[in-house]
């Protein structure tokens, strides 16, 4: 296994990319090399788009998948046929990917192997369990990992057909622990799966999920792609982790603000990468890239389709300067108990954040006074209302309510001296906006405003447009 530092990557590709993975084909695994130019990188994949949302559930909507199917269906039909509609998803997606006949029977050999091998294993649990002494619901993580595993694989087991008919030397790492009998950490996990790998030499591409006895999918849940290739660019000592995207990373939603108001962030640090993770608006997963800040590996975020473009890079350097990177908004519950007795009593907060760490409510900012603590939250109205029920049986005498507001953020590694705070309240009044709150740290990293859910979108083309895109003119003039 290598420890030393290398000369090679490792590159991770999302689900959305990996939707057109034919075209990185040409683009990303190939761009022009030939002979041993094309090798030194390895590549950690998704599931093709839209794949995970039907073996698990919808991200967005909620709508079941298998997983959701087979624990919430009193009958069989239900998750059987979920699965049919994954077999049928699968073979429409390497169908799109592969062209030689021979590379498309064998994809469509190993979706039907796979997949009968989960359905039998699905049976046979709920048979296992239709007996007293045993309960599905504690073998759920396991059917979840199960099931997101034969994403991965598939599409891994597809990149891998198709490069290799393109003459690369790829070869199809598989994390998942299909039949596995070991009961292995994730870092055994990858060593051994990688002990015989020559990175020099082959093109190894990656399963994103990789079963290991820590169950990546009970912290991480979906974020476990990024925990697998941040752990595997640690333990290989890669010389830069790399993630590809659709998109460049950005100071602001392109489609928002414009195309030409937008800027490429270039270069910023793990900080602001935390930051942006906070905000719903993932560089890389907090757990991954601490791993990769520990490890001394700096992260690049690329758009896969711009293989021209250097893209973003993420290290521990301090700004040279003090500048605003990225204004970004997400909506949230603003969560407040008023309570006049508060005053001068300790718990009040403790007992609220443990009441919504029971419910899996994430926390992305809170404010207090005297007698009042509000917190602004991350998650669904259905979960609200059973924490409000708590909070209220916990304080009788206080006033629990809750609103739908929304926060928007400037980031950057230095906000020292720009008046951010002050800067933004006058450009959302400008506009004609208000402001319900905001507030600032002493770190000077982010400022936070907090607006009426229909002007989150205007609220942060005003800001870009201060903050951003004032100060590039600026500097043009002074230049």
């Amino acid at each position: 296994m290598m420890t030393e530092p290398q000369q090679h990557t490792v590159e991770k590709i999302g689900g959305t990319s990996m939707s057109r993975v034919n075209e990185l084909r040409d683009s990303l695994f190939i761009a022009g090399r030939k002979g041993g130019s094309l090798y030194g990188r390895i590549f950690v994949v998704s599931a093709f788009g839209g794949i995970t949302n039907l073996l698990l559930e919808h991200k967005k909507s909620g709508e079941a998948g298998v997983y959701a199917a087979f624990a919430n269906s009193d009958s069989d039909h239900r998750w059987h046929d979920a699965l049919d509609r994954v077999a049928d998803a699968m073979s429409q997606a390497h169908g799109q990917v592969l062209e030689h006949p021979a590379d498309i029977e064998r994809a469509g050999a190993f979706v039907k192997d796979r997949l009968l091998g989960a359905r039998n294993c699905l049976i046979d649990l709920q048979r296992l369990c239709s007996y007293g002494h045993f309960r599905l619901s504690e073998h759920m993580l396991q059917t979840r990992e199960l099931l997101s595993g034969l994403g991965e694989a598939h599409s891994a087991f597809v990149t891998v057909l198709m490069l290799q008919r393109a003459g690369v030397n790829a070869r199809f790492v598989d994390l998942s622990g299909w039949r596995d009998e070991g009961n292995v950490t994730l870092s055994q996990r990858v060593e051994n799966a990688l002990k015989d790998v020559d990175p020099s030499t082959e093109m190894p591409i990656v399963t994103g999920y990789a079963q290991c006895a820590e169950g990546l999918m009970r912290e991480f849940d979906r974020g476990y792609s990024e925990v697998t290739f941040s752990r595997l660019a640690a333990l290989t000592g890669a010389k830069e982790a790399i993630i590809h995207k659709e998109f460049h990373l950005s100071s602001a939603d392109p489609n928002l603000v414009g195309v030409s108001a937008v800027r490429k962030l270039g270069r910023t640090n793990y900080d602001v990468a935390d930051q942006l993770s906070n905000l719903g608006m993932e560089a890389i997963h907090p757990k991954a890239a601490k791993t990769l800040r520990q490890s001394g590996v700096p992260l690049r975020v690329t758009n896969a389709f711009e293989p021209e473009d250097s893209g973003t890079l993420i290290d521990d350097q301090p700004a040279l300067e003090s500048a605003v990177e990225i204004v970004t908004g997400l909506d949230l519950f603003a969560l407040e108990v008023f309570e006049q007795d508060m005053v001068g009593v300790k718990g009040y907060d403790a007992t609220i954040i443990d009441i919504l760490t029971r419910h899996n409510v994430r926390i992305v900012s809170k404010v207090s006074n005297a007698n009042t603590i509000t917190h602004y939250v991350d998650t669904s109205l259905k979960v609200l209302r059973r924490v409000e029920k708590d909070l209220v049986e916990k304080y009788p005498s206080a006033a629990v309510t809750s609103r739908g507001i929304s926060m928007v953020a400037a980031v950057g590694r230095n906000l020292d001296g720009l008046a951010v705070l002050s800067r933004g309240l006058n450009a959302l009044a400008g506009k004609g906006l208000e402001a319900i709150g905001a507030t600032q740290g002493p770190r000077q990293v982010d400022v936070q405003f907090i607006v009426e859910r229909d002007v989150l979108k205007p609220a942060i083309k005003a800001l870009h447009a201060e903050l951003v895109e004032d100060r590039e003119a600026d500097l043009s003039q002074a230049a």
